[in-house]
């Protein structure tokens, strides 16, 4: 197992839960010495504390701020859950945290999540197996596997640390490539790592004034464009991700100056990716998100449901927003690689003028993309 480097915590935990099958483990040790003045209560029975907290008038909220470690039992490695109707991208998601101490207005996982516990998993060497088995079955392949699911992938770093875990073991790979993607401005802990150029470091990006109304509790926009390039400087391939791009007042003068804001400081030439997402949600999601964020503006627009039964803006409206991200973006780099996340071919075709023919084929853009990364580093 690798050493591993523990700094403060900069979100409010007020308990530990540990489950009992866990309390020996490595990782739950290195956890609860980094948190040493908060309780800890040992827990017989997951199902039973899981069910204790549902009731509460805030659970989600109650949940972020009680820290619940435990073995994961069943297949963490699955594929992006995408959506139908459109095309995905072919991403491998690894299940390594549940649940986020960020508090986005718009967060999917507020209608998905059984388990309102902020939740990690302490059995690392069950994951790496798997994840190695996976990537053994295709060893003539590039594949893409990320940790930013269901949770943010490096904003508990300081008290779990999964970049320190899978940053070597994917160093040591050549038919695979890891995304962490963030918004957070914690990257300390990989600017000593050997990476290989095997992982990319992402950062889901917003003008100032939605991550003020909407993104409670992540980092400024200031503050990861420095992280992102503390990162670059450290050589590792950055990815950004405009998404979800909000259609409010003054839109369009909130995310021209945020992209040209990010290349004030960040080489184009070292982004593998950058991917735009008009915002969408599942029909559940607003009542829930009303009820915690009542001064929400994000779900005042007209949105509606699409083919994949998520509401989304009316399709002139993404199609327009697209097209002027993608001008400013050829603006910077007619080079940069860009794509769309959860859209349908006709969006494609609107946008750029051609489209992938599926999501196997968007798959293949994504290796090729890769490849060309890695033989500049190597």
């Amino acid at each position: 197992m690798a050493s591993m480097v523990l700094s403060m915590f900069p979100f409010q935990i007020d308990k530990i839960y540990l489950d009992e099958k866990a309390q020996e483990n490595e990782i739950s040790q290195a956890v609860l010495k980094s948190l040493p003045h908060l309780p800890v209560e040992i827990v017989q029975d997951k199902r039973s504390l899981i069910k204790q907290c549902l009731p509460l008038a805030d659970s989600l909220g109650e949940g972020k701020r009680n820290l619940f470690i435990t073995h994961f039992y069943g297949k963490r490695l699955k594929p992006c859950p995408g959506t139908s109707n459109h095309i995905c991208c072919g991403y491998q998601v690894i299940n390594a945290v549940t649940n986020c101490p960020m508090d986005c207005s718009y967060c999917v996982l507020q209608a998905y999540l059984n388990n309102p516990l902020l939740t990690l998993y302490s059995n690392w060497d069950d994951l790496l197996r798997e994840i190695e088995g996976f990537l053994s079955e295709s060893p003539r392949s590039l594949l893409r596997l990320g940790t930013g699911e269901l949770s943010d992938s490096l904003a508990l770093e300081p008290i779990f640390p999964i970049s320190q875990l899978l940053v070597p073991f994917f160093a040591e790979k050549d038919n695979a490539i890891l995304e962490l993607k963030t918004k957070s401005a914690e990257i300390n802990h990989l600017l000593h790592l050997g990476h290989r150029g095997r992982t990319v470091i992402s950062w889901s990006l917003n003008p100032p004034e939605m991550i003020e109304a909407e993104e409670r509790r992540t980092a400024s926009l200031e503050e990861r464009i420095d992280a992102a390039y503390q990162c670059q400087e450290a050589g590792y391939p950055l990815g950004f991700h405009f998404d979800p791009i909000i259609n409010y007042d003054d839109w369009e003068k909130g995310y021209r100056e945020t992209v040209f804001r990010l290349f004030d400081r960040i080489d184009p030439k070292r982004v593998i990716w950058i991917s735009l997402g008009g915002f969408r949600y599942p029909r559940e999601l607003k009542k829930i998100a009303k009820e915690r964020f009542p001064q929400a503006q994000i779900f005042l627009g007209e949105l509606f449901p699409g083919r994949d039964g998520k509401f989304r803006y009316l399709r002139e409206i993404r199609i327009e927003m697209y097209r002027k991200m993608r001008e400013w973006l050829r603006e910077v780099d007619p080079g940069l690689f860009i794509y769309l996340c959860m859209e349908s071919k006709e969006v494609w075709e609107e946008v750029f003028g051609w489209t992938p023919s599926s999501t196997g084929h968007l798959n293949h853009m994504f290796e090729e993309r890769v490849e060309e990364f890695i033989k500049k580093r190597d």
